[in-house]
């Protein structure tokens, strides 16, 4: 008759590792994919005028970007200069309920912090600009900026 031993367990198992780099990189590529690199799609031109006194903004997250320019494609949307609030060709009277619900984005403690950024084309009349300036101040969004390309110093136009 054969004889039976009892295994001595020897504290815990080891753990098989070998699968684990498939895994992560399995996780690096569905995360690449799924992820979106760019918040807004362009719909306007914005090529934005050169200026002499430029400052970086310092937290990107606490501005609300609204673009002014011709549109890309003047077959839908005609030749004059639109207004792109995120991903949408806008009119003047929006741009309340846009900040308005930026607004709702954030805590309390950061609404005054929150600026709104211009981009303009520089070909764009003031008009629009304006209009939008007045919508802001409807709504005590008072905190703007122009955004603007550095000019290079010693530059003969």
């Amino acid at each position: 008759m054969s004889k039976f031993k009892k295994k001595e367990s020897r504290g815990s198992q080891t753990i098989n590792t070998s699968s684990l780099p498939d895994i992560v990189f399995m996780l690096l590529f569905f995360f690449m994919v799924a992820t979106k690199m760019r918040d807004n799609e362009m719909k306007v031109r914005t090529s934005v005028p050169k200026a002499s006194e430029v400052e970086k903004m310092e937290k990107k997250s606490w501005v609300n970007f609204i673009f002014v320019g011709p549109p890309l494609k003047t077959e839908v949307y005609g030749e004059t200069p639109r207004i792109q609030l995120n991903d949408k060709i806008s009119s003047v009277d929006d741009v309340q309920e846009f900040i308005t619900l930026e607004r709702e984005k954030v805590t309390e403690a950061e609404i005054p912090f929150l600026t709104t950024a211009i981009k303009a084309d520089k070909e764009v009349k003031m008009g629009i600009v304006q209009d939008i300036k007045q919508e802001l101040r409807k709504i005590n969004a008072l905190k703007l900026s122009y955004i603007a390309s550095k000019e290079e110093r010693g530059a003969v136009q």
